[in-house]
């Protein structure tokens, strides 16, 4: 699946989105930029056929097909549209979510769900209180449950904090999977994406860095220990 987004805007002057040219599709993991509180969502909701551009066009394997994209695309955690409210407890959401994809919803349902995921002992801690990374791998497991999705477009994820790079490897995984995943975020993530090599070679260059100063402590205080001098014989 190719969905292909081309000059889009909304607003008046575009000022909730300005013109946004971005293609994702099935094995990729691809990655839009857009700042602002309120731009993400916008992006997010016109790339998953929620939200008509007021300019631009939006295709689906080539055709304009809002209908289909709903169908095949869910929109993952997008702020005052799709993400969880803050209080409720992880196995509420699980709840939810399976209630979406036509499962069986009722709590011992969602429990077990958590069992097989991994996340039981999690059950009743809020989301908002969820692991950043924990919270995007378990929306993005329960929305590929849904029937027909084949995309996910997540939103700003880069609000909830942690490392960008780790849920860019999460979405890789599901990449791996034959999904096609955009990551709508801003540009702060977008550097520590593309710059991963640097930040790894920074942080080997500390962590070499640490390692010569405790060496020298440890040298420091032996020799402190000895006496801290040579000694010399007078007699």
């Amino acid at each position: 699946m190719r969905v292909e987004l081309s000059g889009v805007t909304k607003g008046h002057d575009a000022e909730d989105l300005p013109a946004t040219s971005i293609t994702f599709e099935s094995g990729k993991v691809t990655l839009a930029v857009a700042e602002t509180e309120q731009r993400p969502t916008v992006l997010g909701l016109i790339a998953s056929g929620r939200m008509r551009p007021d300019s631009g066009t939006v295709t689906i394997d080539g055709r304009a097909d809002a209908r289909a994209l709903r169908r095949s695309v869910a929109l993952v955690d997008a702020p005052g549209v799709s993400d969880p409210d803050a209080g409720v407890p992880l196995v509420g959401v699980v709840a939810e979510e399976l209630m979406f994809a036509g499962r069986r919803a009722d709590p011992i349902s969602a429990r077990r769900w958590l069992d097989a995921a991994g996340f039981r002992s999690l059950a009743s801690t809020a989301i908002a209180d969820i692991e950043p990374i924990t919270r995007l791998r378990v929306l993005c497991e329960l929305a590929v449950l849904r029937p027909h999705v084949e995309a996910l477009v997540v939103t700003a994820p880069d609000r909830h904090g942690g490392q960008p790079l780790d849920w860019w490897t999460l979405f890789g995984e599901f990449a791996d999977r034959g999904l096609a995943v955009l990551a709508v975020a801003g540009r702060a993530s977008e550097w520590a994406i593309t710059h991963a090599d640097v930040i790894e070679r920074a942080e080997t260059a500390e962590a070499s860095l640490r390692n010569s100063l405790g060496a020298f402590d440890e040298r420091s205080a032996a020799w402190a220990q000895s006496g801290g001098g040579v000694g010399v014989d007078n007699a």
